[in-house]
């Protein structure tokens, strides 16, 4: 239903995955029976957890043990990782800096000139590895340095902007990455996004997206929402991208699955976001947490570095465990930040649901309180979910 903001103007109501909640139906079942596989881009994982291209949270050690714990991360190809050989002396000035001089820092740090031998070297090392290696480049970067990625052997490339569309307009200067023929040419599936609507979900789907990410601006460090003012909350931006996904195998055959990218922190969000139509999610700050994870308890957006308009920040999100038990547990917290497999899987039997596309259509309620309810001495001492 419309609500009329003023003459004039109306508009949609639209749910976060805060405001939503999972209602059981008749039948439960053993976790243990819960199958959380999932394919992307011709690859099958058992987990549908995909770690940001974000550089406090991939780099080729974690892409590797993500890969050997059933899930997979996604390497930021425009960010430290390929502008200095090593590393870890940039990794610790960003860490060590205060608040104040953050943003200039890392405009200062980003302006080192990306190398393509870098692109081709941290591919390869991730592959040598045994690990999957799945990278993100912006349309730019995929214009200029698709190449270099295609030389290296990737598995899969993410191209990846704070909004990504087949009808870009630019200067008569700039040519724009054309999509379509991006993925065609390319020797690996090409993953598009960010997204967060019907129309344009369906137009990447239909120029060869392998898979679309939902999401503008619910990431835990990023700022766009209050730069830009632009973006959807996640639950009604997954479905409606959801949906787009539905007709597109009915009109083609074709199923590309939606991957919800953003704002996701516990295990009960992850659950949500696949009930309200994702195939997977990519999340940041929950992995940027463990202790393997290059940003030494610091998370940062991509676009933080922006040297004209930043819009993502540095927040401090601290090391609490191992990334495996992060990922697959067992948890030593009580809060949903570990062991986020067990947590969608004993969700799914709690619902009765045996796959995730079952669990794409469990019952869903409107439930502004849901975190809330009868959480006074939670909140009131700061623990479980009132951290």
């Amino acid at each position: 239903m419309d609500i009329q903001i003023g003459r004039g103007k109306t508009a949609r109501r639209a749910y976060g995955i805060d405001e939503i909640a999972l209602a059981p139906g008749r039948r439960t079942l053993d976790p243990a029976l819960a199958d959380t596989t999932w394919r992307i881009g011709g690859i099958e994982r058992e987990i549908p957890i995909i770690a940001s291209a974000m550089d406090g949270v991939v780099d080729v050690r974690m892409a590797v043990l993500l890969s050997q714990l059933g899930a997979m991360g996604v390497l930021n190809l425009e960010g430290i990782q390929t502008r200095y050989d090593d590393p870890n002396p940039i990794l610790d000035r960003i860490a060590s800096v205060g608040k104040s001089e953050f943003v200039t820092l890392m405009q200062e740090l980003y302006a080192e000139p990306i190398k393509p031998e870098l692109i081709e070297k941290r591919i390869e090392a991730i592959k040598q590895q045994g690990g999957i290696a799945a990278v993100s480049v912006t349309p730019a970067g995929g214009a200029k340095y698709g190449e270099a990625i295609a030389n290296a052997g990737a598995d899969m490339v993410f191209v990846q902007a704070t909004v990504v569309s087949t009808a870009h307009l630019s200067p008569d200067t700039i040519v724009p990455l054309n999509l379509e023929e991006f993925c065609r040419k390319m020797p690996m599936p090409v993953v598009l996004g960010n997204c967060v609507t019907y129309d344009v979900a369906l137009d990447l789907m239909k120029v060869g997206a392998a898979a679309v990410l939902v999401g503008i601006g619910p990431g835990a460090a990023c700022t766009s929402r209050g730069v830009l003012g632009v973006g959807v909350p996640q639950a009604t931006a997954v479905s409606d991208c959801a949906a787009a996904r539905d007709d597109f195998e009915r009109e083609t055959g074709t199923y590309v699955p939606v991957i919800a990218d953003g704002g996701l922190v516990t295990g009960g969000d992850i659950c949500k976001c696949i009930a309200s139509g994702a195939d997977g999610v990519m999340i940041g700050s929950p992995f940027a947490r463990a202790a393997e994870a290059p940003g030494r308890g610091f998370h940062w957006g991509m676009a933080t570095p922006s040297p004209v308009l930043p819009r993502g920040t540095r927040i401090n999100v601290g090391s609490t465990g191992t990334l495996e038990q992060i990922l697959r547990g067992p948890a030593q917290l009580d809060d949903g930040t570990h062991n986020l497999l067990g947590a969608l899987q004993t969700s799914m039997g709690t619902l009765g649901a045996k796959d995730l596309k079952e669990m794409q259509q469990v019952e869903v309620v409107i439930a502004p309180s849901l975190l809330t309810e009868g959480k006074v001495y939670q909140k009131a001492q700061h623990l479980g979910m009132g951290k």
